[in-house]
């Protein structure tokens, strides 16, 4: 019925407009420093991509990318930029769920192990339900949306060129669905083997919309891969949208000249993040004395205990420790699961004499920290400028003290400083 559908269109439109004023929406204006009143909105009516598949309907890849990227790993540059892509509708990327990453202009590179690919990969996504015809979007905005296993879009046939296999026997992945085993969505028949340049589109609309703006852009798109020589048709990238790049309510810019090492408690060239955080007053650190790497397991069950201390209490902190946060070698640092620390705003991972560990950057628990948008950050052993002044941790008085770990809690919040620009991060006293 046309009627009922031109109310439905009506509703949403209004909802759209009302949405300016719910609390979040308000918060963030003001963040900004604008005012509610002086807002202005206009609302788009975009056609959904995507093809049907029985009372679903959903695009073969939706995705977010950034020119710039503030938690580069292994030798990328900041400037590479970084794409998250999913199956499905673009809800599980917006979200935080379970997606895939990659650099657009260095498509091939990997940032997770195999063995990590296979345990976090998409297990789930999002398709427009076509039987749902009776919905109230007051009820929920996703009304109209379901929630369905992976499963359900191999049965569709929509993951011939974006599932991988893990072969059990050989403990390795192997492109496409010709072998037996669990799928992993890895899209390597796209990004490895260019069934579509995806890299190439994403790295080259980025570049332009970089130079158009005058500054960072983020971009919202979504992939039809359908095919059909007979009729010509050929896969398709759609932009849906182009931004300027969000990194907060100011750009961070850190000169070290003009720092006073003496008013700060930590400085390091390796930080990850952008922005500032000025209200944390904890801090959970385990002194390096106390560390050995054969205790791990039990460092690993009490910082679950401190975390979920604060947890009841609605407190965030500053976790401080040594080696490897979230390794799956319990030798190489404490394999504590981001659940075990999930109150954690900023974390730093620092180096001992003779255990010099590489940063936690590639694994799934990094990227729940990127998700997060938490500030991480690397301090080395003997580094010649970065530095923790743990003389001014031991100083203070101690909330509670573990068999490892301390927690102190400050009068005053401290001031964290990240720019992500240079990769100096700075905690002030």
């Amino acid at each position: 019925d046309k009627s009922i559908r031109l109310a439905q269109l009506v509703s949403a439109i209004k909802l759209v407009f009302a949405s300016v004023f719910v609390r979040n929406a308000r918060k963030y204006i003001e963040n900004l420093n604008h005012q509610v009143e002086e807002e202005k909105m206009a609302v788009i009516i975009q056609k959904v991509v995507g093809v049907s598949a029985g009372d679903y309907f959903y695009p073969h890849i939706s995705g977010v990318a950034q020119s710039y990227n503030f938690y580069p790993i292994a030798n990328l540059a900041n400037e590479d930029g970084i794409a998250t892509v999913s199956v499905g509708l673009g809800k599980s990327v917006i979200e935080g769920g379970k997606c895939f990453r990659f650099c657009p202009r260095y498509p091939n590179i990997e940032f997770v192990q195999p063995q990590a690919l296979w345990a976090n990969s998409q297990k789930e996504f999002f398709a427009l339900n076509l039987k749902q015809t009776d919905f109230d979007l007051l009820e929920s905005d996703d009304a109209t949306i379901s929630q369905l296993p992976i499963s359900e879009a191999e049965t569709h046939g929509y993951l011939e060129h974006i599932a991988s296999v893990w072969d059990y026997a050989d403990n390795r992945l192997v492109a496409g669905q010709t072998h037996k085993g669990a799928r992993v969505i890895t899209f390597d028949d796209i990004l490895k083997y260019d069934y579509i340049p995806l890299g190439e589109i994403t790295h080259k609309l980025l570049d332009i919309g970089e130079k158009a703006f005058g500054m960072p852009v983020e971009i919202e798109f979504a992939v039809d891969l359908t095919k059909d020589w007979a009729q010509e048709i050929n896969p398709t990238f759609y932009i849906l949208q182009i931004r300027p790049l969000a990194v907060g309510a100011s750009d961070v810019e850190i000169h070290k000249e003009n720092l006073s090492r003496d008013s700060l408690l930590l400085y390091t060239e390796k930080g990850m993040g952008n922005g500032v955080i000025d209200y944390l007053c904890d801090i959970i650190y385990l002194q390096s004395e106390k560390f050995d790497n054969l205790k791990t397991v039990e460092m690993q069950d009490e910082i679950e205990h401190f975390n979920e201390k604060l947890k009841a209490e609605d407190r965030e902190y500053i976790l401080i420790g040594p080696g490897r946060w979230g390794s799956q070698d319990r030798f190489l640092g404490i394999p504590a699961k981001f659940i075990q620390i999930s109150q954690a705003r900023v974390i730093v991972e620092t180096g001992l004499e003779n255990f010099s560990i590489d940063p936690s950057q590639g694994t799934h628990f990094f990227h729940n920290i990127v998700a997060m948008k938490i500030g991480y950050f690397t301090v080395p052993f003997k580094s010649v400028s970065s530095f923790i002044d743990t003389k001014w941790l031991n100083d203070h008085d101690v909330v509670e003290e573990g068999k490892y770990f301390r927690h102190i809690r400050l009068e005053k919040p401290l001031t964290i400083r990240m720019d992500g620009k240079t990769g100096i991060a700075v905690i002030e006293k």
